[in-house]
């Protein structure tokens, strides 16, 4: 007893039913029907699990999983789908289809076949099949012709299904039986009265099986009603013996209905008690055969493995009228396997040999998502049962299956699935189950998944819907209002910036029940995909109850839309959610053609009458660029008039309202005082009357948030905001941007900012509104009051430069406040732009400053970037500092290359963390300078540099200085420096592959040949000039570069671009780890952790390194390779203006020697 285990079942749903035997294949030599001695359960967690059930119905133990996988490659190399036939078929197909007692006709062939050692008749020896408890017995009907007629006789015991060829040979088998005359009968009682006193094994039975047809129940896999329009009541029994790898079926056909339906119980009772005391498991072949299925599908994982043997039933109702509706006649026994998000319905192994009173055809298999499953229905008088799968807009696909272990198959399936959504209070599939299975079930665990398991329910119906998830990007942030907010974002692939249909189905339905999330935004994801589309096949998705189960009171819900169904599912399900943001997803235009009736986008005949009705709590809505009908406005207004409703904010900027709609609109969210916070109208095509507008805006004293960007107002002189509305608010965000504001605006704006009312305002957007430099010094002068103000204040697209001197002392004299963002400045005077920087100087209130994207009449002056180095260098307080420049088709705003020289303030800074200076082509000089600044390891923290014209040397130059930098947590990748290298390449192949074209229509002159050389160096930046080649013989090559040679250079130069980012990438983890206090062995290897070395160094290192193109090397082994020569300006190496990517690669391809 020492090397007994307990085994329990790896189930987390069910304690496990009965003790099982041992799993263990039946020895070669034993008898296959002998009972084993049982064993106890065992538990093992390392053990994988082949199945969960405990039950010896479901044949799904614990099973551990051998061999290796170049074993299972090569047993599973011939591929999935396997036929349960041998290569041979009968010459006729009927013969493949007879019925049971058609086996009689043939008595030789009988005894053939019984006798063969294959054959599953001969499983069970002659004293194993008399020695079992007679369970019930009976005649079959008559078969045959007039002159052979024969009546079979079927016997049941508690181990086999035995059908004997009469009664008279049942009745020599079991005495008990009598026979067909009194004679008989007699001569069995004595023949019993004999053996009385003899050993089981002494007992008189025929010598041969041929009289009787024996399958031990064991192998039971399914006993069923069988619908085939005969005038019988017809009962199949499947089996399937591992041992042998034979699967077969019985068919019984019985005149009886009550007769069918005792065979049918005792059977059905019989065979499950067989398999529990005796177990059938599952053959370490067949569970590694399923397993390999399923890890070729990715969806193998050992604690959601659970395996089944299954029959797929043939749908044999109606009249059969040809041989084509003869082949789908056949059941298929098959497994059935449960992964972790998949159904999969997996073949018999190819070796297994079949035959049947309705012979088994070659299965295939088939896959289902388990979140696509749409009902499940067992039936309690036979072990058939249905399952409906359903993918969206498609009709539903049905499996006919049948199992003694149907109802353990149906709650592994429940449990399966509401594992995969644990947030769901209903289950969306139809469960048609007796109520004695509904009462074993369990809730489901829960796992301590983050944001509520919300991942794994988007990867299941990622993989039931057959789509790519690592295409869907998201965020959650956790520091917003309302957070956490849930965030979509765009998908990964470039070439497809929208989501397809199923992919916004997975997202919206992963969401759905989830309440982790106060907040989820849509924003600037297109949704048109789901505008509009309709699914007439099924509605198990249609949410017709709250979450609490209530139901819910709306007309046509079948007929609405996916997306209006989508959105009230969210907003029903979900009791936590408060703020759903729509803004830019819709691209829609009202459609009034042929006067039809615009039925509007969607969200707001999804949204607003659930609000109306209270059923959910989402009081925060934002629709701001999409274009709204007159029935959207409508649902609106029904909305925003009810008290009840409770709006915290409805934002509709850009919607394309007029007059009438906007009117409309606050006047029915005047009704909504005690709770509104928030009001977004920019954009909107109607014209705002000032007065009337501020008596709506008076009735909602808890605004905090005005957004009145782009709007349009009728002509006068009264203010767009008066005082008297701005004290009665307490205003957190104001936005006036891209709106012109008259004087007495800015005068009733600068006393709003002398209150201390004012003080909760946090920012300010003022941009393009018309100011000039000596108005914006008067609402400074207001906002500093009390002080330096945390404030952030836009001011971009102004006229600062009108009336400067005012602004200019207001900034020298630290009466900004803390944030400032003056972007996209226009300056006609360059001296302007510098009293400008002079003042920043001095500044001691701004620690965030934006300037970027300045535009000067031409490129700065020295004066001018030596001021800007003095900014740099002697500011105190600033942290941030954006002078980003800008690059377009018609205008350029950048510094020029002068910008290094004026980096040096750098050295002297210790307070910046975070600086921008992308677009300003710096180039292979700034690179050096940054280099030099990166390598005395300043307090910068995030260098956003991208877009300066730098190549694979600059970039190699910038990241080996940060060998000694310890605090540099941001340096990008460069991509579009990248790109635009690449792209230098392509073209100077291209331009070389003329020349040489050229080169071979006509033989050059000596002066032509210096023409050519002076050409390729001035139009290849970085080309060195070699002196006193006149006096050396020239040679060229004339052939062009073949496209091995171009893949070669392009892939060496995309290569070196790899292994620099992987340096980046690790030296940047090396500082987020120092700063978080986290180990940093093995982050940088020993070769990439150096001191930095000039672009001359890395230059002439670059140039001396060795080329494996195909062309170099034959040319290296010609004697033709380029030497380094000192060049014309005797530095021996390329100037450090100049490009180096295209000359690093053209300067060895061409053949110049001497």
């Amino acid at each position: 007893m020492s090397d007994r285990r307990r085994r329990k079942s790896l189930s987390i749903f069910r304690p496990p039913l009965q003790p099982l035997t041992p799993i263990e294949d039946e020895p070669s030599g034993g008898a296959p029907g002998a009972l084993k001695k049982r064993r106890p359960t065992s538990f093992n967690k390392n053990e994988p699990s082949a199945s969960g059930s405990s039950s010896p119905i479901a044949s799904s133990t614990n099973i551990e999983r051998q061999g290796s996988r170049g074993s299972l490659n090569r047993m599973f190399s011939s591929g999935r789908q396997r036929n349960l036939q041998k290569a041979g078929r009968p010459s006729s197909l009927l013969g493949s289809l007879r019925s049971v007692s058609s086996y009689y006709d043939d008595d030789e062939d009988q005894a053939q076949s019984a006798s063969s050692p294959s054959s599953l008749r001969s499983v069970a020896t002659i004293p194993d099949v008399a020695a079992g408890m007679l369970i019930h017995h009976g005649p079959l009907p008559e078969v045959g012709t007039v002159f052979r007629k024969r009546c079979p006789y079927l016997v049941l015991t508690d181990n086999h299904l035995i059908r004997f060829k009469s009664q008279d040979r049942a009745s020599e088998m079991f005495p008990s039986i009598p026979g067909s005359s009194p004679a008989q009968t007699q001569r069995n009682t004595r023949h019993s009265r004999l053996s009385s006193s003899s050993s089981l094994h002494d007992t008189q039975t025929p010598s041969s099986s041929e009289n009787y047809y024996s399958i031990p129940l064991i192998h039971a896999v399914a006993v069923y009603q069988l619908d085939d329009g005969q005038p019988y009541f017809s009962i199949e029994v499947a089996f399937h013996n591992e041992s042998t790898n034979y699967a077969s079926t019985m068919t019984l056909q019985i005149q009886d209905p009550e007769e069918s339906n005792t065979w049918l119980n005792s059977i059905r009772n019989t065979a499950s008690k067989a398999r529990m005391v005796t177990s059938a498991p599952f053959s370490q072949g067949l569970v590694e055969y399923t397993a390999r299925t399923l890890e070729q599908e990715q969806d193998y994982k050992p604690d959601h493995f659970h395996m089944f043997k299954t029959v797929q039933r043939a749908n044999r109702s109606g009249k059969r009228s040809s041989t084509d509706d003869l082949s789908k006649l056949t059941s298929k026994i098959c497994i059935l396997a449960i992964g972790m998000y998949k159904v999969h319905l997996v073949p018999l192994p190819k070796n297994s040999r079949t035959s049947s009173s309705t012979s088994l055809s070659d299965t295939s298999g088939a896959t289902h998502g388990i979140l696509t499953l749409a009902s499940v229905n067992t039936q309690s008088v036979d072990d058939s049962f249905q399952l409906l799968f359903r993918q969206p807009f498609q009709p539903s696909s049905a499996l006919h299956l049948a199992a003694l272990c149907a109802d353990e198959i149906a709650i592994w399936l429940r449990q399966a699935a509401e594992f995969l959504r644990p947030e769901w209070a209903e289950v969306p599939f139809v469960w048609t189950v007796p109520e004695t299975l509904n009462e074993q079930l369990l809730p489901v665990p829960v796992e301590q998944d983050e944001h509520r398991a919300f991942e794994r329910t988007l990867i299941a119906y990622c993989s039931a819907y057959e789509i790519d998830t690592s295409n869907i990007r998201y965020s959650v942030d956790d520091d917003c209002e309302d957070a956490p907010c849930f965030t979509l974002l765009a998908p990964v692939k470039l070439g497809r910036p929208k989501y397809s249909t199923m992919e916004l189905l997975a997202v919206f339905r992963a969401l759905r029940y989830n309440e982790t999330f106060r907040s989820i935004s849509f924003s600037g994801i297109s949704l048109d995909t789901v505008q509009g589309l309709c699914d007439h096949h099924g509605w198990e998705h249609t949410p017709w109850t709250t979450r609490s189960g209530d139901p819910v009171d709306l007309q046509d819900q079948q007929k609405a839309s996916v997306l209006i169904q989508e959105i009230r599912a969210l907003a029903l399900k979900s009791r936590r959610l408060r703020r759903l943001d729509f803004g830019y997803c819709l691209n829609r235009r009202p459609s009034n053609a042929d006067g039809a009736a615009d039925n509007g986008c969607g969200i707001c005949e999804a949204l607003f009458p659930l609000c109306v009705k209270q059923y959910t709590n989402v009081d925060w809505v934002i629709l701001n660029g999409i274009i709204l009908s007159n029935s959207d406005v409508d649902y609106l207004y029904a909305a925003a008039i009810e008290r009840l409703c409770h709006f915290r904010a409805i934002e509709i900027g850009f919607c394309g309202l007029t007059d009438r709609s906007l009117e409309a609109i606050l006047q029915a969210l005047s009704h909504q005082g005690a709770t509104l916070e928030a009001i977004d109208f920019s954009g909107n095509l109607a014209r705002l009357e000032p007065l009337e507008m501020q008596q709506y805006l008076m009735e909602l004293p808890l605004v905090r948030t005005i957004a009145f960007s782009r709007i349009h107002r009728t002509s006068g002189r009264e203010p767009l905001l008066e005082l008297d509305t701005l004290m009665r608010w307490r205003l957190q965000e104001l936005d006036l941007s891209h709106s012109t504001l008259n004087a007495e605006t800015v005068l009733a704006l600068a006393k709003y900012l002398r209150e201390p009312q004012s003080n909760l305002l946090h920012h300010i957007c003022l941009n393009q509104c018309g100011l000039t430099g000596a108005t914006v010094d008067h609402l400074l002068q207001a906002m500093n009051h009390s002080g330096i103000r945390k404030l952030h204040l836009e001011l971009s697209e102004n006229y600062l430069e009108q009336e400067p001197n005012k602004l200019i002392t207001a900034i020298q004299q630290s009466l900004t406040p803390t944030h400032m963002t003056v972007r996209m400045l226009e300056f006609r005077e360059e001296t302007n732009f510098r009293n400008f920087i002079q003042a920043w100087t001095a500044n001691s209130s701004t620690t965030h400053l934006d300037i970027s994207k300045v535009c000067l009449p031409m490129e700065p002056s020295q004066e001018t970037l030596q001021a800007l180095e003095h900014m740099l260098s002697e500011n105190r307080v600033m942290e941030y500092l954006d002078i980003a420049g800008e690059e377009a088709h018609l205008e350029v705003a950048n510094y020029g290359p002068g910008l290094a020289n004026a980096l040096k303030g750098l050295d002297k800074n210790r307070t910046l963390r975070v600086l921008h200076i992308e677009h300003q082509r710096l180039g292979l000089p700034g690179a050096d300078r940054l280099a030099g600044i990166l390598q005395k390891n300043p307090p910068l923290q995030e260098l956003h540099c991208a877009g300066n014209g730098f190549t694979l040397q600059a970039f190699t130059v910038i990241i080996r200085s940060l060998y000694e930098n310890t605090n540099l947590l941001y340096l990008p990748a460069m991509d579009e420096d990248r790109a635009v290298a690449m792209g230098k390449i392509n073209k100077e192949m291209r331009d070389y592959d003329v020349t040489s074209s050229i080169r071979h229509l006509a033989k050059p002159t000596r002066a032509t040949k210096a023409i050519v050389k002076r050409s390729i160096g001035i139009a290849m930046p970085g080309q060195r000039q070699f002196s006193g080649w006149q006096n050396e013989p020239i040679s060229f090559t004339q052939r062009p570069m073949t496209e091995e040679e171009k893949g070669a250079s392009k892939g060496s130069l995309a290569d070196a671009w790899n292994r620099q980012l992987a340096v980046l990438d690790g030296f940047l983890q090396r500082n987020y780890r120092l700063l978080m206090g986290i180990p940093v062995e093995g982050l940088a290897s020993a070769e990439n952790q150096r001191p930095a070395k000039s672009s001359l160094e890395l230059t002439a290192e670059w140039l001396g390194s060795n080329d494996a193109t195909p062309m170099v090397e034959e040319d290296r082994q010609l004697g033709m390779g380029l030497p380094l020569t000192t060049g014309v300006d005797g530095t021996g190496a390329l100037g450090v203006d100049e490009e180096l990517d295209g000359a690093l690669m053209m300067t060895k391809k061409l053949d110049l020697d001497g």
